[in-house]
């Protein structure tokens, strides 16, 4: 990892790293606050490495966490930061859906996983597009101690194939019109050992404070079911 570029709007920095197919993308690196209690990788929604994003990873820097937040879509537009609506959106379904490769997106979060893992234990978390990343990383990837999924419309699928390997939570909205509750009923019914799935009166994004969905009670208490999370399970 170097760092490249500083950002005086925020606490951290984009650096460039190299993944495992040889492409360097960048990724925003936020250092902890204080005492160091672990590392976390922190996956962005379809809409790429935004404010929001970066203001995320700034505040789990504060909470003592190490952070790494991947552009996943650099390869194929790099820089891309969307607005929630009109040619942005449909740019950022575009590249989600079409242009890129979902499991580039998991391997590049075992690189970010890996980089993290020699200094203590190592979290994800994700949002939107990211959410599915993170219970995929529950599911799949090393050196995972645990997981904060918000909102991943991939979850239900993800979570027919395998059961989580490491502790995860899911946070859903009810009436979020991407994600049938349906499928998340289907997800709670397995009853995974390891996971824990909350239900939220709020829509999709309900994180953001950036969209119309944001619903700040329900961001709030998901922030500490997952703050929570990470400091039972770390060293």
């Amino acid at each position: 990892m170097n760092g490249n570029e500083n950002n005086a709007a925020q606490a951290g920095e984009t650096i460039r790293m190299t993944m495992r197919d040889g492409a360097e993308i960048a990724v925003y690196h936020a250092k902890p606050n204080g005492e160091r209690r672990g590392g976390v990788v922190l996956l962005q929604e379809i809409f790429g490495v935004t404010d929001h994003i970066r203001e995320m990873a700034d505040d789990f820097a504060s909470e003592g966490y190490e952070v790494l937040s991947p552009a996943l879509f650099d390869r194929e537009h790099p820089g891309f930061e969307a607005s929630y609506t009109g040619p942005d959106f449909e740019r950022a379904v575009e590249l989600a859906r079409k242009l890129h490769p979902f499991d580039l997106s998991v391997a590049d979060t075992q690189t970010c996983i890996d980089a993290l893992a020699a200094e203590g234990p190592v979290f994800v978390i994700g949002y939107c597009y990211g959410g599915s990343l993170a219970w995929a990383a529950a599911t799949k990837l090393d050196r995972v101690a645990a997981a904060s999924a918000y909102y991943g419309s991939m979850v239900p699928q993800i979570a027919a194939e395998a059961a989580p390997r490491v502790p995860v939570i899911a946070h859903f909205g009810r009436f979020d019109h991407g994600i049938p509750m349906e499928g998340v009923e289907a997800v709670i019914a397995k009853d995974f050992p390891l996971a824990e799935i909350y239900v939220y009166e709020a829509g999709h994004g309900f994180n953001s404070d950036r969209r119309k969905d944001y619903h700040e009670p329900s961001a709030d208490l998901a922030r500490e079911r997952t703050l929570a999370l990470f400091r039972a399970n770390g060293s």
